[in-house]
């Protein structure tokens, strides 16, 4: 327990000492979403242009589910429109993952770099001057961590992306099987809750490798026998790191709700509900950087567990700013 508090808190300190990447991964996500947006919208116009509606009326529909399949039954009637939007949303998401995965792979960087410099940072008494020897967020760091690992993370990428698409297929193949008629709303139920627990684990195993590679300078095969081990003989740890990180996503959900709850009552109030714009936008912006900062926590907090929880005698290469890798023993 001890082990897990030292851990968080130094992960918790030394992403706060690189706020920089914070910033820069909430913008890129920010950007993402706002992409992938485009072509949703655009589909809405395309299904009113073809049913001769008003694209809004679509968006007004009381019923979210009654949008999706309104949208969804037009473009089955119009293979070429549903080619072109398929195309056009594939070509967004395969763009935007790659930025994201460059974006990541110059963030662990310096964040390896960051718990590297940190020294004792999580014993107190906290000190700024332990802040600023914890913030190695320089350009150049993170430009070189992008050429260094980006063809790395993006196979790694692709892998994860196929993942995704046998669980999608495996959970629509139970959805809609023929064979299984009367599915209970339990089996149904208990089928969603299953994919979502896998998903966590395998983001969870996705972010394990990530930090591997970046930490002992190996790609994606090297990188799962490392994984395994660390996973086989320390699975209380990361556990409950994992639960921790998890809560505290949770918590952060939780008070973006009451936030938003609270501000749309205020919308409500003439005159006064002008003031809850503003209010929203802060909250809005709010939330984003907390969310980053609480995932980027977790990546600096397995950083540390990677090199506090290797069996004695594994080799580590750590790779240092001008590009080498230097030999540590956990």
């Amino acid at each position: 327990m001890a082990l897990l508090k030292l851990s968080l808190k130094r992960g918790a300190l030394v992403t706060a000492a690189n706020w920089q990447v914070v910033l820069v991964q909430f913008v890129a996500d920010t950007l993402f979403k706002t992409l992938v947006a485009v072509p949703i919208v655009g589909g809405l116009v395309l299904v009113a242009l073809i049913v001769g509606g008003n694209p809004i009326d679509l968006l007004r529909l009381d019923d979210l589910t009654q949008t999706v399949s309104t949208m969804v039954g037009v473009l089955l009637a119009q293979p070429i429109a549903l080619a072109a939007f398929m195309a056009a949303l594939g070509v967004i998401l395969a763009g935007g993952s790659i930025m994201m995965f460059a974006l990541k792979a110059g963030s662990v960087t310096v964040l390896l770099a960051g718990d590297r410099a940190a020294g004792a940072i999580e014993v107190p008494p906290l000190r700024m001057s332990a802040l600023h020897q914890a913030n190695q967020a320089t350009l150049e760091r993170f430009t070189n961590g992008i050429r260094r690992l980006f063809m790395r993370y993006l196979r790694l990428g692709i892998a994860l992306t196929i993942v995704y698409a046998l669980i999608a297929v495996a959970y629509l193949a139970l959805l809609f099987n023929p064979s299984l008629p009367q599915v209970s709303p339990f089996i149904l139920t208990l089928a969603a809750l299953s994919m979502l627990i896998v998903i966590t684990l395998v983001n969870f195993i996705y972010l394990l490798l990530q930090i591997v590679m970046a930490a002992e300078d190996c790609g994606v095969l090297e990188a799962v026998p490392h994984v395994a081990r660390l996973i086989r003989r320390r699975t209380k740890e990361l556990g409950q790191v994992l639960a921790a990180i998890l809560a505290l996503m949770l918590l952060a959900t939780g008070a973006s709700i009451l936030a938003t709850t609270a501000l749309g009552l205020i919308a409500f109030v003439p005159l006064v509900g002008l003031a809850a714009l503003p209010l929203q936008v802060f909250a809005w912006l709010v939330r984003g950087v907390v969310f980053q900062y609480v995932g980027l926590t977790s990546v600096a907090t397995y950083v540390r567990l990677h090199f506090a929880l290797q069996p004695a005698g594994i080799e580590v290469h750590t790779p240092s700013d001008d590009g080498l890798s230097q030999v540590t023993r956990a």
